[in-house]
């Protein structure tokens, strides 16, 4: 999980021509500020020699999407890792969505070590894999930060605000393994892009 800052930016839907510009910059304003946060606190010297700058695609409002909310929730399971690490998570519903008109699901997890803290009360995770997994995106799939109220029976999401785990960076870190029936049949060319490194 990445900064609050880039995921609380984008709660809002630009309508306007003029919104759409502000949406843009703010975005660009976020990721620069994320990458530079990123690149100093996370990663070593030796990684950033590997990897001196994020991937992103362009920005693309046909990625931000309303999704219908449907609560249903599971009990606590043990996400599979990418190193050995017990963090319990659990399903809270799942996001049903289109995507250039073909339908999309993703369930909604949330994490149990953070749901009890006041700056996570509203905070989901929704990891993902889509058709530019390992191809133009980390292999092992993206991440999405997402914040509603359990009443909510919509929800906005912004996959330009999708997001690679540290492990595609680093194999200092630990990281949450997308759960297969979290797949879409659909591109999704936004967010952050990978450029595989020997």
């Amino acid at each position: 999980m990445k900064t609050l800052v880039l995921a609380m930016t984008f709660l809002a839907f630009g309508k306007a021509a003029f919104s759409q510009l502000s949406y843009a910059d703010s975005l660009t304003k976020a990721r620069e500020k994320n990458e530079a946060e990123f690149l100093q606190q996370v990663l070593n010297e030796e990684e950033r020699k590997i990897h001196p700058e994020i991937c992103f695609f362009p920005i693309d409002t046909n990625f931000m999407v309303m999704a219908d909310f449907t609560r249903e929730v599971g009990p606590a399971f043990v996400m599979p890792m990418s190193k050995a690490r017990t963090v319990y998570y659990r399903k809270v519903g799942y996001l049903s969505f289109k995507i250039h008109d073909t339908l999309c699901k993703l369930n909604v997890y949330q994490n149990l070590d953070l749901a009890g803290k006041k700056a996570y009360k509203n905070y989901y995770f929704v990891p993902f894999k889509d058709g530019t997994t390992g191809i133009s995106t980390y292999g092992a799939g993206k991440y999405m930060d997402c914040y509603f109220g359990k009443k909510a029976k919509k929800v906005k999401l912004d996959f330009n605000a999708s997001y690679h785990p540290y492990c595609a960076y680093s194999d200092r870190y630990s990281c949450p393994i997308v759960p297969p029936e979290n797949r879409i049949d659909v591109s999704v060319t936004a967010g952050e892009c990978y450029v595989p490194h020997d």
